[in-house]
């Protein structure tokens, strides 16, 4: 696919993808979908891919989804356009290697529903969030009513999704709403740095941590544990990733991934 929405680029296993519709705030609408969709099925059957960063270009991380595009819709075009946004952000979730955030500026509506969509957020001192959907007599329709307690707490999710209010990057990083906060020169810097750590560990490793820790979090406790266990398990064997990192550690040296 010819991406018009979206630049891709790939660098020692890190792939960036910037949303580039600078113009209208990075606003997402279906064209967004149908690329973030294509990028996703073509990292995940790329094994040199080991993680990936999304940003946004110009003033906004993304200013939400594209209103013009949503006015003239009925209720089941409605229900459709929420659940394509849905299946594009539960598909990060799923997707094996890590997905981190880093938001360089407006992340509001479905610009905060596709953060919350990537594993961990990085922010911008100038960064702005908010769920201003009830402003225009509507609710989230990618899932923020989800994802947004399970991040926060429901108080907190409950208090933004109600009021609309705009809160900045320190009340975010607060609510535990982003993980870390730098100035604006150095959003992708350190995003990159954190990119290449994870990089640096046993590959297996992180995808399976993703992967157990997203699926133990909806789990009862004891199936978690039971889950941890067997994945635990499968990382020790001969030849395995496992056996290879603590050799190393025995040895001294730097593992062969």
């Amino acid at each position: 696919m010819e991406y018009k929405v979206l630049i891709v680029n790939v660098s020692d296993g890190i792939v960036v993808v910037t949303i580039n519709r600078p113009e209208a705030m990075n606003a997402l609408n279906t064209r967004f979908f149908q690329e973030m969709d294509d990028i996703i099925s073509s990292v995940s059957s790329n094994p040199e891919a080991k993680v990936m960063i999304v940003t946004g270009s110009g003033k906004a991380f993304v200013a939400g989804a594209d209103i013009a595009e949503m006015v003239n819709k009925n209720p089941e075009e409605g229900s459709e356009f929420s659940r394509t946004g849905q299946h594009t952000f539960r598909s990060l979730e799923k997707l094996e290697i890590p997905v981190i955030a880093a938001i360089n500026g407006f992340a509001l509506g479905g610009g905060l529903e596709f953060a919350m969509g990537c594993d961990f957020r990085i922010a911008s001192t100038k960064a702005k969030f908010g769920q201003p959907e009830v402003n225009l007599g509507l609710i989230p329709g990618y899932a923020a009513t989800q994802r947004l307690s399970r991040l926060v707490g429901l108080g907190d999710a409950l208090y933004l999704l109600m009021t609309a209010e705009m809160i900045g990057s320190e009340d975010a990083l607060r609510i535990g709403l982003v993980q870390k906060v730098v100035e604006p020169e150095l959003l992708m810097e350190e995003a990159l740095k954190i990119a290449r750590t994870i990089a640096s560990k046993g590959p297996q490793a992180i995808k399976k941590v993703k992967s157990v820790t997203r699926q133990g979090f909806l789990m009862d406790f004891e199936k978690g544990c039971e889950l941890e266990a067997e994945q635990f398990g499968s990382l020790f064997g001969k030849g395995s990733e496992g056996e290879e990192g603590m050799k190393a550690f025995l040895e001294k040296r730097k593992p062969n991934w």
